[in-house]
């Protein structure tokens, strides 16, 4: 271990025949288990099933979903997705080794899954579970690499797998890492900053003959900076400053045999009775709950999709993400190093009790440990990650079985990382607590049991409690059901169109509003934050729409499967994000086709204490929000405001005597169509790519005023010529079946995005037409 105060020196690490290849191009791929089949190339990340189509039968089960509190089993069509990801498939593709190397491995950073990896026609590793990165070492004599050799890998997914859309096939990169003899470890170099001025770091060595040699660690500056290089810019989710660890490993005589590169952040981490201390100073997590798809794109992980996922994050004032129920890619976790975003690295969905018959339960006994060691192995030098999970409603929390497996799951990370709590997301209470899992657990994690936090708090090691999973509101983007309703939203008043109401009063039967929620993380300070379920909408679960049909995708999103907000995302970001003022109305003011006269309750969601509303320049009145009731604590509400076309609009008032306005306007029929670029630009970061470059572009439906037709659903054509080409199309919709690699689909209240894949330098012309309305085209600059 090397053990350091803050020093730099601004020099490029060395290599020393030790390299990483990308082995992203050049692979064919194979559809079931025969392999004389016809082979297609394709490019990794890759997953097979995005493209469809959707089917009812796919995955079909017949199940009570216990944490949903069912107790009769019904027939779930969309569980997973209704996508074609159950089966098997394989990849194959030649690869070369440097000539002097004398040490080979394949890395992958996941496939889903139970991979089988192949060398010259001889299996040489394989894994479970498809959410781990792992290693696997080429085997034989290096002596002579004169030859291409062929590597293939097998995935295979059975039915009942999975409790959402796992995607299928190498949906994650995979790397060739070869070096010399001596080397340094994959993932062996572990650095932490025990204080905000000094770091250490631990090394590991991959040194078969015990050859003598010569550790050293040195800090070099990632960004100019202008301070003191004794005090070094700390990370945080505001600032994400970071630094980069050189290790160098060299023998007796000095030569260089391996060198690594280690990024990090100067950040500290306390947790206790003072609540959650990131670099001495208080704080909540202001987070939200992740599954791993990418909506559109899939399950295969692209740097420029995750980037756009962060960045309206941090727009609405998240810190944080969970990324669940599983292990984050590698990349991933750079991104959020980055972009400044604090995670709960997150580890399984069940143990040893399985909650769908051929789930990881099947592996849990043997591979937990290598599949804990891995997650930890990966996370532990990225500054973003501040916390490990290990299991999100795991049914064993009731009883002596899950204080055992708790307390050997959280040694095991503690043997490793010593510098990280571990959580889990409990919902079975009282019994967690009664059973001693709760208190074994270095954070209590509730999900949802709001009405039990006080007793969780008694049962926690040191009297703090997380909401590891909060809130689960359902709504569906654009979307306005009369009557309101404030209550939870069962299977016995659902809505025949398959849709929720985006008033944002109807959260899954087994939860609450997100105002319950807030009101706790201000009335407690012993309670550490919240992960929101869940920040974007995910392929599988379309609660409370699981036995109808069409529905494939989730309605608890605060953005849809597109990406584009619901009304609920300017609720959050009304209390979360405290940089910039918000205000926003709902619902839409289109009700011409209503019966008349009518009133329509209108919503303002701000962080101003007051608000007054006007339609058509006629005050309705001024209100102040009101600690004393539920709804009206953190909304504006005006239940009865009688509806006429024309304009409405809220203007909010501050303390300080200034004020903002918001208006929504009555739109015509639809006259045009309109593009927004819908990614912040260019948003390619500065480490190497490992996903092709996409772009992303909002479509929407306009009147002749240009303002948003918020009921068209237009059958929309989309064409893309020069240095790109069309990707996917997504319209937030869960009950839409049109295939999202088709250049056709219909809007949902009155929009949809289309993502475009840079394919090489120069511009590029994006078109959308339809039928009975203006054409629109966008050019833009491309660079992959």
């Amino acid at each position: 271990m090397s053990k350091c105060v803050m020093m730099f020196a601004a020099v490029v690490a060395m290599t020393a025949g030790a390299a990483e290849t990308l082995l992203l191009d050049g692979w064919e791929f194979c559809r079931g288990a025969d392999t004389n089949r016809e082979w297609q190339a394709v490019a990794i990340p890759h997953d097979w099933a995005i493209d469809g189509p959707f089917d009812r039968e796919i995955d079909k089960q017949l199940v009570a979903i216990e944490q949903n509190g069912e107790t009769t089993p019904t027939e779930k069509t969309g569980r997973s997705g209704a996508l074609p990801w159950i089966g098997e498939g394989w990849y194959r593709r030649t690869v070369e080794i440097p000539e002097d190397a004398r040490f080979a491995s394949l890395v992958f950073d996941g496939a889903m899954s139970e991979p089988e990896i192949f060398w010259d026609g001889e299996k040489i590793g394989e894994w479970k579970y498809g959410y781990t990165s792992f290693e696997v070492p080429v085997p034989g004599d290096l002596s002579d690499n004169s030859k291409l050799h062929t590597l293939a890998v097998h995935c295979k997914n059975v039915p009942e797998s999975s409790r959402w859309y796992p995607g299928a096939g190498l949906y994650r990169p995979v790397r060739l890492v070869t070096g010399g003899e001596v080397g340094i470890r994959k993932w062996g170099v572990f650095v932490r900053t025990p204080t905000l001025e000094t770091w250490e770091a631990d090394v590991e060595l991959r040194n078969p003959c015990n050859i003598p040699v010569v550790v050293t660690n040195y800090v070099k500056e990632l960004q100019t900076a202008d301070s003191d290089p004794q005090k070094p810019k700390h990370w945080s989710p505001e600032e994400p400053n970071l630094y980069t660890l050189v290790t160098e490993v060299r023998d007796e005589k000095g030569a260089l045999l391996d060198s690594r590169e280690t990024r990090f952040g100067f950040r500290t981490l306390e947790y206790g009775r003072g609540g959650f201390r990131l670099n001495g100073e208080n704080r909540k997590f202001k987070g939200v709950c992740l599954h791993h798809d990418l909506g559109p794109v899939g399950a295969s992980f692209n740097e420029d999709a995750f980037r756009r996922q962060i960045r309206k994050l941090k727009w609405m004032g998240c810190d944080s993400i969970r990324t669940s129920h599983n292990h984050p890619s590698p990349r991933q976790l750079e991104i959020c190093d980055e972009m400044g975003m604090m995670v709960m690295a997150e580890s399984f969905d069940m143990w040893r009790h399985p909650k769908c018959k051929n789930g990881y339960s099947r592996f849990y006994d043997e591979w937990w440990p290598r599949d804990l060691t891995n997650l930890v192995w990966v996370c532990r030098s990225h500054p973003s990650v501040v916390m490990y999970s290990i299991g999100n409603e795991i049914p064993e929390q009731g009883g002596k079985e899950g204080v055992l497996l708790s307390r050997k799951m959280q040694g095991l990370i503690h043997s490793l990382d010593a510098t990280r709590p571990c959580t889990q997301g409990l919902d079975r209470w009282p019994w967690a607590a009664k059973s001693g899992v709760a208190g074994t657990m270095d954070v209590t994690g509730l999900n949802y049991r709001l009405k039990h936090y006080g007793t969780a708090r008694e049962a926690s090691k040191d009297g703090i409690v997380l909401g590891s999973e909060t809130a689960s509101t359902v709504s569906s983007r654009g979307v306005y059901k009369l009557p309101v309703v404030e209550r939870p939203m069962t299977d016995s008043d659902r809505y025949d169109d398959g849709q929720c109401s985006s008033y944002d009063t109807r959260p899954a039967s087994w939860s609450n509003l997100p105002d319950d929620d807030r009101a706790m993380q201000e009335d407690a300070d012993w309670v550490i934050g919240e992960f929101v379920w869940t920040g974007f909408d995910y392929l599988g679960e379309p609660s409370p729409y699981d036995d109808y049909w069409p529905s494939r995708s989730s309605y608890f999103g605060i953005f849809d499967l597109a990406g584009m907000p619901k009304d609920r995302a300017w609720l959050y970001r009304s209390y979360w994000n405290e940089d910039a003022h918000t205000l926003h109305i709902l619902p839409h003011w289109n009700w011409q086709a209503a019966a008349s006269p009518r009133t329509i309750p209108v919503y303002v969601y701000t962080d101003a204490p007051s608000a007054e509303l006007f339609v058509n320049g006629k005050s309705q009145g001024v209100k102040a929000k009101d600690k004393s009731t539920r709804l009206d604590r953190f909304r504006l509400r005006w239940n009865d405001v009688a509806y006429e076309p024309g304009e409405l609009k809220a203007v909010a008032m501050y303390p300080d005597g200034s004020r903002i306005s918001e208006i929504v306007r009555t739109a015509s029929r639809p006259a045009a169509l309109r593009i927004t670029p819908d990614d912040g630009g260019d948003i390619r970061g500065a480490l190497r790519t490992q996903s092709p470059a996409l772009r992303f572009f909002e479509v929407a439906v306009v009147d002749g005023d240009g303002n948003i037709c918020p009921d068209a659903a237009l059958d929309i054509q989309c064409e893309i010529s020069g240095a790109a080409k069309f990707k996917a199309m997504c319209n937030g919709d869960a009950t839409s079946l049109e295939p999202f690699t088709s250049p056709r689909m219909k809007t949902f209240s009155g929009k949809l995005v289309v993502v475009a894949e840079i394919t090489g330098d120069g511009s590029a012309t994006m078109t959308v037409l339809s039928s009975g309305v203006k054409t629109a085209a966008i050019s833009f600059s491309c660079r992959p």
